[in-house]
């Protein structure tokens, strides 16, 4: 059974910490048009969810584009062996790769209060949760807050309630990846990463059920 987020966010944050990217609020630390305006495509990946990487404890549906928590999952022994599958903790990727480009999908969440959003490098380790190491760039739920996360440094989002449906725009050229209210729909918080290899959209998931949008256009305006 995979490692519950709640007993285990804050163990996590004694690793140490190494070269950790740059975390900022939209903004504040960069002009606004400096961190998107760039000559990248915007491609609007199209993707499912990656069955050979999905931990035990999580179940596809809606032809891989959702994702279920299941508290008890399936015995390791259950589940087909390979080296892409998480092995400790709850966590999936899409199925495709990103090397360039502008990039926008959309979440939907249902009856989760712990969950992650984001992007990794397609050979982050398989031990390792999204937002623990540092070739994994997420947005996180937990204790009814969000914080951004990289290499176990959690810092807070201010001003975000728990909305049923969130967008991830990712420009990976300009090194940002942000996380968008739809409604608005605005840029609330960015992180500033450098991306140095391909990247697959990745989800931790540790209650109820996600549900990805892939291939949409992105909301006009955003920065």
């Amino acid at each position: 059974m995979a490692i519950p987020l709640g007993l285990a966010w804050f163990r996590g944050l004694a690793v140490r910490t190494v070269n950790t990217p740059a975390l900022r609020k939209h903004g504040s630390l960069l002009p606004a048009r400096r961190l998107y305006i760039t000559t990248a495509t915007r491609n609007n990946v199209h993707f499912k969810l990656d069955e050979r990487t999905a931990h035990s404890s999580l179940d596809l549906f809606k032809k891989d584009t959702g994702v279920i928590y299941r508290i008890l999952g399936l015995h390791a022994s259950r589940v087909q062996h390979n080296q892409e599958r998480f092995r400790e903790w709850a966590v999936v990727f899409g199925d495709e790769e990103i090397t360039n480009g502008r990039h926008y999908w959309e979440v939907t969440v249902k009856k989760s209060q712990e969950f992650r959003l984001g992007v990794a490098e397609a050979l982050m380790s398989r031990d390792d949760c999204v937002g623990s190491d540092s070739s994994s760039w997420v947005f996180g739920y937990v204790q009814r807050k969000w914080f951004a996360m990289t290499t176990n440094k959690m810092v807070p989002v201010p001003l975000v309630g728990k909305p049923e449906r969130v967008g991830i725009l990712l420009d990976y050229e300009a090194g940002v990846l942000g996380l968008v209210d739809i409604q608005k729909p605005q840029v609330i918080y960015t992180i500033k990463a450098k991306f140095r290899g391909p990247l697959c959209p990745a989800f931790a998931l540790w209650d109820g059920e996600l549900l990805t949008h892939s291939g949409i256009e992105e909301p006009q305006g955003l920065k």
